[in-house]
């Protein structure tokens, strides 16, 4: 079975070795010094959830980090006064969870796999044994941060765009970061995410799926050219 098919159905199983090629090769991991990254995987977990396990929930005590390694995890989250909602999706080689390191408080948001998924967990204890060994380190940890925050912006960018076709463009171009494989979101999903109507989504897909840009299933969808979605959504910007 080819590398696509099997990120397509879901790996059944999948080796120590092939999970730390995965994410030493994409995301935050490969961008931090050899040392380090050899003493993250050192410690880390590897571990399976299936459809629907939560990893963690808003208000959990604080615990470590988890990186992606393969399949699909959506992150909810919102202000401690509300309630948490669908605003992205984690991908092969992203990492979640550093806030509790950082600050020594409950996690502020919700982890939850879509489907067949394997995960490298770093606890916290060997986080902070980590930094207790190299100081330095923390800096490497607080990378995470600093992607986050630019996913962030990202999205409160896209939720700018004054067109709602071009909002749930930008929702579609970001889903795809997740890789060559079905995106198992539904329609009012992605209205969650995009701030527009079942109504508005449903017309938008129709456009996008007879213009070749997406393919749709029964509750997945695959982008099949999403620099054209990103180009379109640009266009807003122009108006």
């Amino acid at each position: 079975m080819s590398e696509s098919e099997q990120r397509r159905r879901g790996r059944a199983t999948l080796s120590r070795a092939d999970a730390e090629r995965i994410v030493a090769s994409a995301g935050w991991l490969p961008a931090t010094p050899a040392q380090f990254r050899a003493e993250v995987l050192r410690h880390a977990r590897l571990q399976h959830v299936r459809p629907g396990d939560v990893i963690f929930r808003f208000g959990d005590a604080p615990g470590g980090i988890y990186g992606l390694v393969a399949g699909t995890l959506r992150i909810n989250t919102a202000p401690p006064d509300a309630v948490p909602r669908l605003i992205h999706l984690g991908m092969p080689g992203a990492w979640t969870g550093e806030g509790c390191f950082l600050t020594g408080e409950p996690r502020r948001a919700e982890l939850q796999a879509l489907g067949d998924a394997w995960l490298m967990h770093l606890p916290l204890r060997a986080m902070e044994q980590i930094v207790a060994a190299d100081p330095g380190a923390a800096r490497c940890f607080g990378g995470i941060a600093v992607l986050t925050v630019e996913v962030l912006i990202r999205i409160v960018h896209d939720l700018q765009r004054r067109d709602a076709g071009r909002r749930i463009a930008s929702v579609l171009q970001r889903a795809a970061w997740v890789g060559d494989v079905p995106i198992p979101l539904s329609q009012t999903e992605i209205g969650i995410m995009a701030n527009a109507s079942r109504q508005q989504v449903s017309a938008a897909m129709k456009r996008f799926a007879e213009a070749g840009w997406i393919e749709t299933t029964y509750r997945s969808i695959i982008v099949t050219r999403p620099q054209a979605l990103r180009d379109y959504a640009r266009h807003d910007e122009d108006d």
